[in-house]
């Protein structure tokens, strides 16, 4: 049997071996490419900055979810209270007419008054109270003004009184009376408000007689 013949170049390839100096540089790469990478304290610290920003964009979240809440619960107790402005407001001109046709009705003309005619005002009365309880019951109250300080937000000022004998700014007679619907206003009253008067248009006790001071 006839050997296989072998080419010089197969023997030459078989017997290279990495040189010593060779393998230093191999081992150097390595060792150079570990110490590039980050230590674990550095991905530690990464770790807990990506953690301290996520909890810190859910506080927020959490925060602006709450506020969103609040605000759809306050809308929508709003929308319950003052849903009947509209109709509230319309409402407030037959009371007004109620109002002033027993205005028209003196203490006088009421006690002499027949069967039919006395029936006809107390069915007034009794229509205007009506009113009244059913704004009530819906929230609309009346705004007390006689006696009270002037209140640009609640009173509109329709007429000076001068020499009321009360304090200016006053309000000492009411033309038409105002509404509120919750803690808003539904129609401001109508009123006059006192000028020169009371505490603060009184002369002063210590003047002396005549309205001269000779000593001054």
């Amino acid at each position: 049997m006839r050997g296989q013949s072998r080419h010089p170049s197969d023997e030459s390839m078989s017997d290279e071996k990495p040189t010593p100096e060779q393998e230093p540089e191999i081992n150097e790469t390595v060792e150079t490419g570990a110490e590039t990478g980050p230590s674990d304290a550095e991905i530690i610290e990464q770790l807990q900055a990506e953690n301290a920003e996520l909890r810190d964009r859910a506080l927020r979240i959490a925060a602006e979810m709450e506020n969103l809440r609040k605000r759809t619960e306050r809308e929508i107790a709003d929308t319950r209270s003052y849903a009947i402005s509209g109709f509230a407001r319309d409402m407030l001109s037959a009371t007004d007419s109620l109002n002033r046709a027993l205005m028209v009705v003196s203490a006088e003309a009421r006690e002499t008054a027949d069967g039919n005619t006395r029936s006809l005002i107390d069915g007034i009365e009794m229509t205007e109270r009506e009113m009244q309880r059913l704004l009530a019951k819906h929230g609309i109250t009346a705004i007390e003004a006689e006696g009270q300080k002037f209140d640009p937000h609640k009173h509109q000022a329709m007429f000076e009184v001068p020499g009321s004998g009360k304090p200016d700014g006053t309000v000492v007679q009411v033309m038409q009376t105002g509404y509120v619907i919750g803690d808003r206003v539904l129609r401001p009253a109508m009123v006059g408000v006192a000028k020169g008067g009371g505490e603060a248009g009184s002369p002063d006790a210590s003047a002396p007689e005549g309205g001269i001071d000779k000593e001054a």
